[in-house]
């Protein structure tokens, strides 16, 4: 009997029983998204920053490194059309929906930048205190309302959301409704279908 072939995992989405790159969305938005990335996460297989690096046309992603910033995106921090913040919540971190409804009149024309830390929790805390140019830049955090669906990790502490899940947050305070539901629908079936996956077979 012939041995049956065996499946090769898509470059694309990273299934091997049912790919479903034909189903990822291109999301339609105007913000500006950076995903600085612990080195670590390119790895994992549980990563969820790639889902909105996927689907949100302005989201770029950039490898943080303890002695070596990354270069292109002080560049772009540095420019004067941009405001740059950390999606990072603490004790002295501002409302996201305050400090955009609180920008200056005079700076209509300066578009706010979102860096979200794409790590562990663990991991995150380390990248902003090792980071000197992180922590000089004004930290914000969302209204979360609600548990985290992502099971794909142990030991996840409750309240504490996902990359992607951060990222829907996010367009949902900057009154972008539509774009996140696509993102989230997206999520939602990827998380069924990496379930699926891992045991074998395709999602029924």
């Amino acid at each position: 009997m012939q041995e049956q072939q065996e499946l090769k995992v898509c470059i694309g989405c990273g299934f091997k029983h049912q790919c479903i790159c034909d189903q990822t969305p291109q999301v339609d938005s105007s913000i500006e998204l950076v995903l600085l990335t612990h080195e670590n996460e390119h790895s994992r297989e549980t990563n969820t920053g790639k889902l909105l690096n996927q689907t949100l046309e302005n989201c770029h992603v950039y490898t943080w490194q303890r002695k070596e910033p990354p270069v292109e995106l002080l560049k772009k921090i540095a420019l004067p059309e941009f405001q740059a913040f950390v999606l990072f919540p603490s004790e002295t971190s501002q409302s996201c929906q305050q400090v955009i409804k609180d920008l200056p009149a005079s700076q209509e024309h300066i578009q706010p930048l979102f860096i979200m830390l794409d790590g562990t929790w663990q991991e995150a805390k380390k990248m902003l205190n090792k980071s000197p140019w992180l922590k000089s830049l004004p930290a914000i955090h969302l209204q979360t309302t609600h548990d985290s669906l992502y099971t794909l990790r142990r030991n996840q502490e409750a309240g504490h959301l996902c990359t992607c899940e951060v990222g829907i947050q996010l367009l949902r305070e900057l009154n972008q409704d539509q774009q996140a539901d696509q993102i989230e629908q997206y999520f939602e079936q990827y998380l069924q279908v990496y379930k699926a996956d891992k045991c074998g077979h395709k999602l029924q």
